[in-house]
């Protein structure tokens, strides 16, 4: 487990990381966690699920600041190191879309709709965004841009929330992860996307799945499927990480989103028989 002391991500080595719904173009983006996180950690295969840059916000007003540089720079940088990594777009990034037809590469980095991980210890699992399953994203586009704006306005009040709480000396907390909890058709939105989203790789024979877009990070068993959702780099910031053993382990940096001059342990959960 990586544990960050005086500002500073102790090195690790993975066989594969996923990361998702880092949404680099906006305010809220914990770019500079990301960053710290990939320079100080090596992998064979990173695995970008999704959401990486924010095309939606990025066509309204822009935000781009030096932590963004770093994100794109450090993954620039471990493509020319040989780590392989597979770009499946987002909604938000919807376009590079257009581009997956063609299986382009660029700048080591592969273009993808869809891809099949196996683990180290041969189990296969579909690693796809997800919003493919969002009935919402699907066929209503008009609502989901709603929803989107109305999920801005509550990372806003989010961030005042926070940071009347660290003048008060007391930790992060996420407040609109914890109005989503308090929201029953929010809690069975989720479960419905996890739910079929478990179905379609049980359909495919999948040993499970891994994928974004919903912003919570978990790992569960749903009917004989391992159901992975890596996170997101606004709210829990939290990326899913493969040991050299084929263990899947998922790392929860929320607890360091003060901004405290020295941040807490990376929280971790992990499932070893992945």
């Amino acid at each position: 487990m990586n544990v960050i002391l005086n500002d500073r991500l102790t090195s690790a080595s993975y066989r594969t990381v996923f990361v998702s719904d880092v949404h680099l173009g906006t305010r809220d983006c914990r770019a500079d966690l990301l960053a710290e996180f990939l320079r100080n950690m090596t992998c064979q295969r990173l695995y970008l699920v999704g959401d990486i840059i924010d095309g939606w916000k990025l066509k309204r007003s822009w935000f781009w600041n030096s932590h963004h540089d770093d994100v794109l720079n450090l993954i620039l940088r471990m493509a020319r190191s040989g780590t392989e990594i597979i770009y499946i777009p987002g909604n938000h990034d919807e376009m590079f879309r257009r581009w997956l037809p063609h299986e382009l590469e660029v700048a080591g980095i592969r273009l993808r709709n869809q891809a099949e991980h196996v683990t180290a210890t041969g189990r296969k699992f579909l690693v796809l965004h997800g919003d493919e399953f969002d009935s919402v994203v699907r066929y209503a586009p008009f609502l989901a841009m709603l929803g989107d704006r109305a999920y801005t306005l509550a990372l806003v009040v989010n961030r005042w929330f926070n940071l009347v709480r660290r003048r008060l000396g007391l930790p992060y907390r996420s407040l609109s992860q914890w109005l989503k909890r308090q929201v029953k058709s929010a809690v069975m939105a989720i479960d419905r996307f996890e739910t079929a989203v478990a179905d379609e790789a049980r359909r495919r024979g999948m040993d499970g799945v891994i994928c974004g877009h919903i912003h919570h990070a978990v790992i569960k068993d749903l009917g004989g499927v391992l159901y992975m959702n890596d996170g997101d780099w606004v709210e829990s910031c939290s990326a899913l990480v493969e040991h050299h053993d084929g263990s899947m382990e998922l790392l929860d940096v929320t607890d360091v989103c003060n901004r405290f001059p020295v941040a807490a342990p990376l929280a971790s959960r992990s499932f070893a028989g992945a």
